[in-house]
């Protein structure tokens, strides 16, 4: 059994405000504490910056103020999600993180459209997933960021990395 199989249906699961999320397993890199975050000037309000995880600088995203959600004090319950999509390394800032679970295709719903469009986190949400009798919001990790957002993270990430070998 290859490792995508056994990955396959797992998502780790996370609140924001007072709904969950899910994002498929094979995105997530790893789960760490919430570190000290270096600020990008001038970039989006939910781009919180950078964090140096092992030598490696990480632009980091409050997935709350992505979504439009009223902002949260971090505690020592917050977390960050590292992962990885289209070979870019992001860190999702989340409240906390609740569990993995395994979700069964035919428990995967297509997001209803209808009376909801007032959610701005809708537009990142790809499928529905029930979990016994809970829902997952499922996320697609690549429209967190916008092509604005990459640029901007790119320019600061190398500026960092300029300042730090001089």
């Amino acid at each position: 059994m290859s490792e995508f199989d056994t990955q396959k249906g797992k998502y780790v699961t996370f609140q924001s405000g007072s709904e969950y999320f899910g994002l498929k397993i094979q995105y997530v890199n790893e789960i760490i504490v919430f570190q000290e975050i270096t600020e990008i000037p001038e970039s989006e309000d939910y781009i919180k910056g950078l964090i140096n995880l092992r030598g490696k600088i990480i632009p980091v995203i409050d997935v709350r103020l992505r979504f439009k959600q009223e902002p949260f004090e971090y505690n020592d319950r917050t977390c960050i999600i590292v992962i990885n999509v289209n070979n870019l390394v992001v860190g999702l800032i989340v409240e906390k993180i609740a569990e993995v679970v395994e979700i069964q295709e035919e428990n995967i719903l297509p997001s209803p459209t209808i009376g909801r469009a007032d959610k701005s986190q809708n537009k990142y949400v790809y499928a529905i997933g029930k979990v016994g009798d809970e829902v997952k919001l499922l996320l697609d990790p690549d429209k967190l960021l916008n092509d604005e957002d990459l640029n901007v993270i790119e320019q600061a990430s190398e500026q960092a990395l300029e300042e730090e070998g001089e």
